[in-house]
């Protein structure tokens, strides 16, 4: 037996019922799965259709933005674009302003990998916002870019 001090299980159920963080990774977890089962057919993750909509631009964005944007570091990014590469959706390029920047380019593939996930998104997210019980998906969204 341990001589530590042991936390009551109130505590932890205190925690499972109000931990913030908890029910935000929890839910982060469910609409991952939900809209990686959606967008499978056409052979995306949510991730990788984040991706490469946030590269969507009438210019293509360095790293550092798109990194932000997607809430993750150079490297993860790195890491994210490596498939989307393989599969010719997106080509990183040198910044010709600034020769040790890189450029993340939408191919045209991955313009029309988009256009295919694009109405199984809408769709999926229509459905979603439809469950919200208080049907403001609006508040939600502020209220989760407030706490971002």
């Amino acid at each position: 037996m341990s001589n530590s001090i042991a936390i009551p299980f109130s505590t932890t159920l205190l925690v499972r019922d109000t931990c913030l963080c908890l029910h935000v990774q929890r839910v982060a977890r469910a609409l991952a799965r939900l809209f990686d089962d959606a967008l499978r057919p056409v052979g995306l993750t949510n991730g990788q259709f984040s991706l490469l909509m946030s590269l969507n631009r009438p210019e293509p964005p360095p790293m550092g933005p798109v990194a932000s944007l997607l809430a993750m570091d150079q490297t993860t990014l790195t890491a994210a674009l490596k498939p989307l590469q393989r599969k010719g959706f997106v080509n990183v390029v040198q910044n010709p302003r600034d020769r040790r920047g890189r450029l993340l380019c939408l191919t045209d593939e991955g313009r029309t990998a988009l256009q295919k996930a694009l109405p199984i998104w809408e769709s999926t997210h229509a459905a979603l916002e439809a469950k919200l019980p208080n049907g403001d998906a609006d508040g939600l969204r502020r209220d989760l870019q407030y706490l971002a």
